[in-house]
């Protein structure tokens, strides 16, 4: 005991880890329209302006061309008004056709807007439309999500009893489940001081970046991380969490 608690160790904080890409850009629906067309789906890899999927367009193209021809109608009645020197007539139908022009503007910018394009090189990370062809979406309604492949954050959920550990500039690796024999370094950059809570307890959120290339890497990634929080002896390492919660229990119980 007396050797444990004399030999000195790096203290390691371990937390569950995933992978964000520091952007990630939400493709919307532009307006209501049905589905027509699905070309990509979660995981696949896409350039800028590559078409993620299509809307439907009939609608609009049917507005468009009863646009045109109140346009063209419009246009006919002002040169005839013009014709005959009516001004007031004129401006009447100069509004008319300058309406005109707005709606097919306005309706050319939504047909622009069916082709649903990446925004950046990257990674879908979510949405599928191939099992909602012909479904009706709604506006504002987020269809996919793309992610950079070369630009990631790490987001740790550390134990509130690990927390106070925890400070920005500080070192650890992280292992991945689908590479586990492989440690990425990372560096701390951020502890949220605010806790979310689920059935497995009280965590922190703190976000850590890279070290390291991330070739092979993808947004979505898990596994655990290890961040080196200072030295301690080996007895304290191993005993601190139960002299932790013993503490706890006894301030809890003492009236």
């Amino acid at each position: 005991i007396g050797l444990l608690a004399l030999l000195p160790a790096t203290h390691r904080v371990a937390a569950p880890a995933q992978l964000e890409g520091i952007v990630q850009r939400a493709v919307v629906a532009p307006m209501q329209a049905y589905v027509a067309e699905s070309s990509r789906r979660a995981g696949d890899v896409v350039r800028a302006g590559e078409v993620l999927g299509v809307l439907e367009d009939a609608d609009l193209r049917l507005e468009a061309r009863k646009w045109q021809a109140k346009r063209t109608q419009h246009s006919k009645e002002l040169r005839a008004a013009m014709a005959v020197s009516d001004r007031s007539q004129v401006r009447v139908l100069q509004a008319q056709v300058d309406q005109a022009d707005a709606e097919l503007s306005l309706i050319k910018e939504q047909l622009r807007r069916t082709r649903l394009l990446a925004p950046f090189d990257g990674v879908v990370t979510h949405g599928d439309l191939s099992q909602a062809l012909g479904s009706l979406v709604e506006r504002g309604e987020v269809l996919f999500e793309v992610a950079p492949l070369d630009n990631y954050r790490i987001i740790l959920e550390v134990k509130s009893s690990d927390i106070g550990f925890v400070e920005p500039g500080q070192m650890g690796r992280l292992t991945l489940q689908a590479m586990p024999g492989r440690h990425i370094p990372l560096n701390v950059e951020r502890v949220t001081p605010i806790a979310t809570a689920d059935e497995r307890g009280s965590f922190f959120r703190v976000e850590a970046t890279l070290e390291s290339d991330g070739t092979g890497l993808r947004p979505g990634m898990d596994g655990v991380a290890k961040i080196d929080v200072g030295s301690r002896s080996l007895l304290w390492i191993w005993t601190h969490s139960i002299v932790d919660w013993i503490r706890l229990a006894w301030w809890a119980w003492v009236p």
